[in-house]
């Protein structure tokens, strides 16, 4: 295991548009740590931004909890936000191309969802709703530790 891992776990709170600078600038630090490009960290950054505010607006506040994951020879970021806001009645609707229901960047949970390697979304109308991506570095840890 990498020594990053201290820069890239936290848990954050979601509950003002302040909280939603500190996910964008707390998730692009933490994917620069574990070797993300600029392309890959802006990627992230833009669908941890319309996920965190999707759980202010939306889910009424909650937080997101950040982790370095492996697979291999493979490191990742994943990015979970969770809200105990009104839940997604029709998720098929809600991740469906070009849907909106706000103000938003614009781009609703498709767009976050094609911006990450993985997503996965569990929502329950009347309990909350919890998103769950992940993105890996192009690079493996040996070819970071060469460099």
């Amino acid at each position: 295991m990498s020594g990053t891992t201290a820069g890239v776990e936290a848990r954050l709170p979601i509950r003002s548009d302040l909280d939603l600078v500190w996910v964008r600038q707390h998730v692009r630090q933490a994917a620069a740590l574990l070797g993300f490009g600029l392309v890959d960290q802006t990627k992230l950054v833009t669908a941890a931004s319309e996920l965190a505010r999707n759980t202010l607006v939306y889910g009424g506040g909650g937080e997101v909890e950040t982790a370095r994951v492996a697979d291999g020879p493979r490191e990742g970021l994943r990015l979970t936000f969770s809200d105990r806001g009104p839940g997604i009645p029709d998720l098929e609707q809600a991740l469906s191309d070009g849907y909106t229901s706000g103000d938003g960047l614009g781009m609703g949970l498709g767009g976050a969802r094609r911006l990450v390697h993985e997503f996965a979304i569990d929502s329950t109308p009347g309990v909350g709703t919890t998103v769950t991506v992940i993105s890996w570095t192009a690079r493996t840890p040996r070819q970071r530790e060469g460099s």
